[in-house]
């Protein structure tokens, strides 16, 4: 060896680049930085009180969406019994949508700091509460009023339920019980339609449909309090002692993640859709059964039952197929998750337009339609989450998922369901035929034969032009169900833009995951620092402390 060198006699071994090890630092008393081993196992086996814990959280989001979609299944009964049309039967929802969005912020600023279980079991109790009063409701405004404070108790649970599960587990099993977690969402839903519109038929009037969801979140309640566990924030990651930076801190550091921003507008494209269909597409399905011969008199509560077992299979076989693809892709392809998503969006696409097209000849090819529609579109639900969830470090997590939700929702099913009723109440006016003779001509017209353009020229030309051949319909049936085709057209250019999201978010996902999983390795550090005694050679050094708090930023 040569003279002068000192013999290396330390116990470190080389790794490669970008590997790093399962360290995990620790303050001691006197002041000293000191890494420690961390468990290599966290996050990758499945104790019974964390299987006990995911099941009530999927429960609670299965009742969660039962109670969103219930009023979807009985939307008919409510605008007769209240006498609102379409416009306004869209805002029910717009107006839960934006109480659900404007508290969402602020349950992810106390769920990021305070206790979670407690912050969602009152959360459940308020939107349990309201539901069971809005069936008592005998004036549209009293009940749309507690249809905005079902929202505030809704916002409470999704903010915080998804950073349970990940500070439960961690990489590929984090991503299966988020699947398992986000089935809950199209098997409520459908749960939703068939629950609120056969509780109703039993029980003669729509309200009953509405008291069922609140039974259960009492039991929701009893289950969160007692039973579910509460693990340190950054557990699965063997990080446990991470503090909370700033408010203002963590905002800054969500707005300037290119791969949050990104997944948050296409998931925005994916909700606007979901929430168009999901609140309209019943009504829209019956008109169209209403057109065909022998089902004029086609009722609503029939077919909110069959649209929500498509729904229902629709989601556990899209979410399924989502988590299955990206957990097996990400490992050879580290851009696949945002792919996935964007693919997701951009083959539903066809499968919608073509279903609503043949809703109004064959509601049996239209259901399939829609069935492979949903599919893709049900591939985002657990991808996305996990995404959110790995870009970004775990004391921001409930916050970056309350923005997403204010985002997502304000620009996306917040305001789809008003949008695609003023739209659709719009094309009403402008279809409806202006000669009641002409208009009996076209719409008396045999299944199969061309209009006669000459006899039907005082009807409006576009009418004409998209008027579709059709065997004694109901003229209001027929300019309803024409109108509000052409408004669910709207969702098909979202599609589109939601997958040009989701393909630029690609180009990003691999350097923000990295950086997030750097500072979250480097976070317990951080808090070392913070702590380091006033006398401790490091404590005055201005550049010292200067990076320690940009570390996180």
């Amino acid at each position: 060896m040569a003279e002068g060198i000192k013999p290396n006699i330390s116990q470190q071994t080389l790794v490669k680049n970008g590997d790093v090890p399962d360290v995990k630092f620790a303050s001691t008393p006197s002041g000293e930085v000191t890494p420690t081993r961390a468990s290599s196992t966290f996050g990758r086996k499945i104790t019974i009180r964390q299987g006990i814990s995911v099941a009530i959280l999927c429960f609670v989001n299965l009742i969660n969406y039962m109670d969103r979609f219930t009023i979807a299944g009985i939307l008919t009964d409510i605008q007769t019994h209240f006498d609102v049309n379409d416009s306004m039967a869209g805002l029910l929802q717009t107006v839960f949508i934006i109480s659900y969005m404007i508290f969402a912020p602020l349950f992810g600023f106390l769920g990021d700091r305070y206790s979670r279980k407690w912050i969602m079991a009152l959360g459940v109790f308020i939107w349990s509460l309201t539901t069971l009063l809005g069936s008592f409701m005998e004036t549209f405004t009293g009940f749309i009023l507690t249809r905005a404070a079902v929202g505030i108790g809704e916002a409470s649970y999704s903010t915080i339920a998804p950073t349970l599960i990940s500070d439960m587990f961690a990489k590929d099993m984090r991503s299966i019980m988020l699947a398992v977690f986000y089935f809950a969402i199209p098997i409520g839903s459908g749960l939703g339609y068939i629950v609120g519109s056969k509780a109703a038929e039993a029980a003669g009037a729509w309200q009953w449909g509405l008291r069922v969801t609140p039974i259960l979140g009492a039991v929701a309640v009893l289950l969160l309090i007692a039973v579910l566990i509460d693990p340190p924030r950054g557990e699965s990651e063997g990080t446990s002692n991470l503090r909370p930076t700033t408010w203002s801190e963590d905002l800054r550091a969500i707005i300037r993640n290119p791969s949050f921003l990104l997944g948050t507008l296409g998931f925005t494209c994916v909700a606007f859709v979901a929430g168009a269909l999901s609140w309209w597409g019943p009504k829209y399905v019956t008109d169209g059964l209403k057109l065909q011969v022998g089902d004029e008199n086609a009722d609503i509560n029939d077919v909110s039952f069959i649209f929500g077992v498509v729904t229902m299979l629709a989601g556990l076989v899209g979410v399924s197929l989502g988590s299955f693809a990206a957990t097996w892709l990400r490992p050879r392809f580290p851009r696949a998750d945002p792919i996935v998503c964007a693919a997701g969006l951009l083959l539903s696409m066809p499968f919608m337009f073509s279903g609503a097209i043949v809703c109004q000849y064959s509601t049996n090819w239209a259901y399939v339609l829609l069935f492979f529609g949903q599919v893709f579109l049900n591939l985002n639900w657990s991808i996305v989450a996990d995404m959110l969830l790995y870009v970004v470090v775990p004391t921001r997590r409930s916050t970056a998922e309350a923005f997403q939700i204010l985002a997502s929702h304000l620009f996306g099913d917040a305001g789809s369901p008003y949008l695609i009723g003023i739209v659709s109440d719009a094309l009403q006016r402008f279809l409806a035929p202006s000669e009641p003779q002409a208009t009996a001509t076209v719409l008396n017209a045999t299944v199969g034969q061309p209009l006669n353009f000459t006899t039907a020229a005082s009807v409006d030309s576009v009418s004409l032009a998209m008027a579709a051949p059709v065997s004694d319909p109901d003229t209001d049936t027929y300019v309803s169900f024409k109108s509000m085709q052409y408004a669910l057209f709207i969702t098909m250019f979202v599609e589109v833009l939601g997958g040009l999201f989701f393909l630029i978010n690609a180009a990003y996902i691999v350097r923000d995951r990295e950086r997030a999983r750097r500072l979250t390795a480097g976070g317990e550090c951080l808090q070392a620092v913070a702590d380091i005694p006033a006398n401790n050679v490091f404590a005055d050094d201005p550049m010292f402390r200067e990076q320690s708090r940009e570390l996180l930023s």
